[in-house]
């Protein structure tokens, strides 16, 4: 995968993914995933929503406090047919972290939330070096019909198990990707909703090496992914960011 800013995609072409989820409903009650999901909370068969409705529940300028909201265009593959991945399985994981419907549906809506930094400092970083140091999180939502949502968590989960060992993805004009995933393990993330997901990955890229965190929840028939970045980790300590409770909790809210 690639995932590009204006000014830090010339530097580090970010090549990496995530994901994350699982639920099946019963007739009577849902049974915990004991390995990475919480009760899962059966949704009634629903019709999906249009993008355009999606579109209005994401989050926007003043919803979240501290965060600038972006547009993902130019951010990140407009569809999955712009990516390949080497392991069919780990798909869901690249769609997750580039804000794309990690289920089976061409519903979707995304944006991204970059953190606004505070006046001041002792030194003016040049613009390579802050559009480096910029946080960001990729938010996507994706509607499906009937039980759709939840064979779309399921397949995250799925893939964090058997993606256990890493993948690569790459984009579909066959440039070559500048990282590889090597480890994806499934952690403790915010949660909420009805189903909730969190995964880590461990990235290699041009010689450093970051870990990246994500999160899937569903609400309903709509499932939203939150993706964390900051490529100013390959070059410090390799540690990005968590998901922001404030952006997944605000998101969660808006949704019906």
């Amino acid at each position: 995968m690639r995932l590009s800013t204006t000014a830090a995609a010339s530097a580090l072409s970010l090549a990496f993914i995530t994901g994350c989820s699982s639920s099946d409903s019963d007739k009577k009650d849902t049974a915990a995933d004991s390995k990475s999901t919480p009760t899962a909370a059966a949704a009634p068969a629903a019709k999906a929503s249009t993008a355009a409705e999606l579109k209005k529940l994401l989050l926007v300028a003043g919803d979240v406090p501290g965060y600038a909201v972006e547009a993902t265009e130019g951010l990140v593959p407009r569809s999955k047919d712009e990516q390949k991945v080497d392991k069919a399985a780990c798909g869901p994981l690249v769609w997750s972290s580039l804000a794309l419907p990690p289920g089976d549906t061409t519903v979707s809506a995304s944006n991204s939330l970059k953190e606004e930094k505070k006046a001041g400092g002792a030194s003016k970083p040049t613009d390579l070096a802050a559009a480096l140091d910029a946080t960001r999180t990729l938010i996507g939502l994706s509607s499906y019909d009937g039980d759709g949502a939840q064979k779309a968590m399921k397949s995250v989960s799925d893939a964090i198990t058997t993606c256990a060992g890493g993948y690569t993805a790459t984009s579909s004009s066959g440039e070559a990707d500048n990282g590889k995933v090597v480890k994806v393990a499934s952690e403790k993330g915010t949660g909420g909703g009805d189903e909730a997901l969190a995964f880590v990955e461990t990235v290699e890229m041009e010689g450093q090496t970051a870990t990246v965190h994500g999160e899937v929840v569903r609400k309903g028939n709509t499932v939203a992914t939150f993706y964390t970045i900051n490529f100013a980790a390959f070059a410090g300590d390799g540690k990005m960011p968590m998901n922001p409770p404030a952006i997944v909790t605000g998101q969660l809210t808006k949704l019906k």
